[in-house]
């Protein structure tokens, strides 16, 4: 990645920055599924390379790890989301409440709307991305000769910016609709406490200064504008290096 000009906010950290009242609060299961050995996120001291997904299949596993390391790869700024486990997050919330979709109105009727008047799918974000990562396999396959994993990652970030425009559509899941759903929960598991799978060495919250479940934080709001001194904190008491 090429340096920053000066005065000019980096992306990742512009993101973090208008992202953070995303941070979720969900919980966690996990189970067993192997996972082939090119396909194993980087190993750090954040994420284990022996975890196996409950909710998704080898071949779309491969997938989550290429997609979510596309969408917040790692740079001179901080780690990203596969080593800080995110793709685990992904797996996790999808066999909870959230990934079934009953944490909001899924009833008819569904049509196109404003973001403003809420979620309008009637595809739960299990079924968006089980169905996304299949039509998106599909066309890569017949357009490449190979599944989205094994591209290249400039081919990779050409798809994943024809979904986002809507250019790559399929009849079972809009292109859009799935981008917009990977790129959500991959936020979401960046931010998220640790104790749901991702953010595994608190990068993120070291980056944009935010100090976790620390007890003593509401004593510094007198100090406005001041770098807070001390590292991140989880909620399991898990501290930042």
């Amino acid at each position: 990645m090429s340096k920053e000009k000066p005065g000019v906010i980096p992306p990742r950290r512009r993101f973090l920055q208008q992202s953070l009242a995303l941070i979720p609060a969900v919980a966690a299961g996990g189970s067993l599924l192997s996972v082939a050995a090119s396909a194993q996120p980087p190993a750090s001291a954040g994420v284990s390379t022996d975890y196996v997904p409950t909710f998704f299949n080898n071949d779309e596993w491969r997938f989550v790890l290429a997609a979510v390391d596309r969408l917040i790869p790692q740079d001179e700024f901080g780690p990203g989301a596969v080593s800080e486990g995110v793709p685990v997050f992904i797996d996790k919330q999808m066999e909870l409440p959230y990934g079934y979709g009953h944490l909001w109105y899924m009833q008819g009727p569904f049509a196109s709307a404003v973001p403003e008047l809420g979620y309008q799918s009637n595809l739960a974000p299990r079924d968006t991305w089980r169905r996304g990562i299949k039509a998106t396999n599909a066309w890569c396959t017949d357009k490449h000769s190979k599944v989205f994993a094994d591209l290249t990652h400039a081919q990779q970030e050409d798809i994943l910016t024809q979904l986002e425009k809507g250019t790559l559509d399929f009849p079972e899941v809009p292109g859009a609709l799935f981008f917009t759903q990977m790129l959500e929960n991959t936020k979401e598991g960046y931010l998220a406490d640790p104790l749901h799978g991702g953010n595994q060495t608190l990068a993120s919250w070291k980056l944009i200064g935010f100090p976790g479940a620390r007890a003593d934080y509401p004593q510094v709001m007198d100090n406005p504008n001041q770098p807070y001194p001390l590292g991140p904190v989880s909620i399991s008491g898990k501290r930042s290096v």
